[in-house]
């Protein structure tokens, strides 16, 4: 029985125009009705996306930044936060150093604002607009970026972006490098990803893997849909992210989520 579902947002939850479609949103709140709990699952920060929570309603859980902050609320209280992990301090100079020898530009977010030394990148700006961010210029991000950080992103050219997440993968081995979209690098606390996070969320919640679901789409989802008792990819998934998933549903754009939740919940509508 399946008591609680994961959903990445980028290119999964939302559409193109990073909005949740009507018949997707009341397949959600249908199956939260009955008992099952929701979780959104992304790179974004807790700022981006708990405007996404309070309109689905209820008592949505939050995975933010990959797994680095996974908070569970409460009606009338504080959220109980119940993981964090933030980036150690001798990464930032290297992360700056990419920036410089790729030509790509080095931002994070810190509370409701994006922090960077190129404010009118085009990706800065995407970021900004999917997360309702303000943008804010730094002179020198290792020197004047707030602390703690629990991600950065160096973001830039989709063509040229493989081969920039590949030479930063090999050579810092102290944090975890992956990719949300053709134009994001993401960066983080090693260790941290949506799967182990959605296990341990999992087990806080007294769950077991086999009664949990989860959809995605990106590289940075893989984890997530492997340790899943069910695991569902997007019909726009990369190619990697079909090849782990149990099954392949329509797009984002198709509602390919609320397809999936008729078959598996029939009894619900």
């Amino acid at each position: 029985m399946i008591r609680l579902i994961a959903f990445d947002l980028d290119g999964t939850l939302t559409n193109d125009d990073k909005i949740i479609t009507p018949l997707t949103m009341e397949a959600l709140r249908t199956v939260q009705r009955h008992g099952v709990k929701l979780c959104l699952a992304s790179g974004r920060p807790p700022y981006g996306m708990r405007p996404l929570a309070e309109e689905i309603g209820g008592e949505v859980l939050l995975l933010c930044y990959n797994g680095g902050y996974v908070e569970i609320p409460h009606q009338d209280a504080k959220p109980e936060l119940i993981m964090e992990k933030t980036l150690p301090e001798e990464a930032l100079p290297l992360l700056k150093e990419f920036q410089d020898r790729s030509g790509f530009s080095l931002m994070t977010y810190y509370e409701d604002t994006i922090f960077t030394e190129h404010p009118d990148d085009q990706y800065v700006a995407v970021s900004a607009r999917n997360n309702k961010m303000r943008v804010e210029r730094l002179e020198d991000f290792v020197r004047d970026v707030p602390r703690p950080l629990h991600k950065c992103l160096v973001v830039g050219d989709p063509e040229k972006r493989p081969y920039w997440e590949e030479q930063m993968r090999e050579a810092l081995k102290n944090i975890y490098i992956c990719h949300s979209t053709p134009y994001f690098i993401e960066c983080l606390p090693k260790g941290i990803d949506k799967g182990p996070a959605l296990v341990d969320l999992a087990a806080h919640l007294g769950i077991d893997m086999a009664d949990v679901m989860a959809f995605g789409d990106s590289n940075n989802d893989v984890a997530m849909l492997k340790n899943a008792g069910i695991g569902i990819a997007m019909a726009n998934s990369e190619e990697n992210v079909k090849a782990v998933a149990d099954y392949t549903t329509a797009s984002n754009n198709d509602d390919g989520i609320a397809l999936s939740l008729r078959i598996f919940f029939p009894e619900l509508f």
